[in-house]
């Protein structure tokens, strides 16, 4: 095992001890009105640019809980095609309902990939880009500029990571700052062609969908958030928070991914006694 791999092990593993302390001494977390054990679906969890699947390490705990079943995928940023097929492999391998929450790139990912899918009942966008059919992945990021753009370095192979002296101020400023040399060193760089990649399909036209607007977003702009979830009649969450809220504010993202799924969890129970 690789240093940076054990690394972003004892990383993750400091704040899965980190969220389990906060819930032990009663920290707030999702809303108390959860659906029955047997109508929770999965949720599925997608990381973003610059990070894997531990990035949701605080909460996690906070949705298992609720008594929620959670999958992190693990995508390999290697082209959004196969981060695509990797998270659809994972959607489609549930027993269940589904409901994909996606952060910043991985907003993308979930927007393609739970297109068409019998599984996935609601989308929950965490500052999150979510493009639509014929846009590619960053195409309006270009148009609403974050300062995100002036901190970007790419390497020989074309993969984009984040200056390592930028990465607080542009990516999360309200974390602190041991964490984010942690995050800085451990950061899981990302091809630029994803970036450039065009979606054939828009799950936010199929799927009722959450959007939570960080405020203080230096990576991709507020404006572009707002855009996003007007365009997709969605339900907006605004938070004062950076671009990372499931590390400075878990509760707060917990509590809206259970909003989501109480709520088709009800719909889909209502559907049942209908039929």
């Amino acid at each position: 095992m690789s240093t940076s791999s054990r690394t972003l092990r004892h990383a993750a593993a400091g704040l899965l001890a980190a969220a389990g302390s906060a819930t032990a001494q009663g920290t707030a977390g999702p809303s108390e009105a959860t659906p029955s054990a047997a109508a929770r679906p999965t949720i599925v969890l997608v990381h973003g640019a610059f990070a894997d699947a531990s990035a949701w390490a605080r909460v996690i705990p906070l949705l298992e809980r609720d008594g929620y079943p959670v999958v992190a995928v693990q995508n390999p940023l290697t082209s959004f095609e196969t981060d695509v097929a990797t998270t659809r492999r994972i959607i489609d391998a549930q027993p269940g309902p589904v409901v994909a929450v996606g952060h910043s790139y991985g907003g993308a990912v979930i927007t393609q990939a739970a297109a068409g899918s019998d599984k996935v009942r609601a989308l929950v966008y965490v500052a999150a880009f979510a493009p639509d059919a014929g846009e590619t992945v960053g195409g309006l990021w270009g148009e609403h500029p974050a300062p995100m753009a002036q901190a970007l370095v790419t390497d020989a192979g074309g993969f984009v990571s984040l200056d390592r002296a930028k990465l607080r101020d542009v990516f999360a400023r309200d974390v602190p700052e041991p964490e984010t040399r942690i995050m800085a060193a451990t950061q899981k760089p990302i091809h630029g062609s994803a970036f450039q990649a065009t979606l054939t399909a828009a799950a936010w036209r199929q799927h009722p969908s959450w959007f939570l607007v960080a405020t203080e977003d230096r990576s991709i702009s507020p404006a572009l958030l707002r855009l996003y979830a007007r365009r997709a009649s969605g339900t907006t969450v605004e938070l004062a928070s950076s671009h990372v809220p499931f590390l400075s504010h878990p509760a707060e993202v917990a509590r809206v991914i259970v909003q989501a799924a109480s709520s088709t969890a009800i719909a889909s129970a209502r559907r049942g006694r209908d039929d």
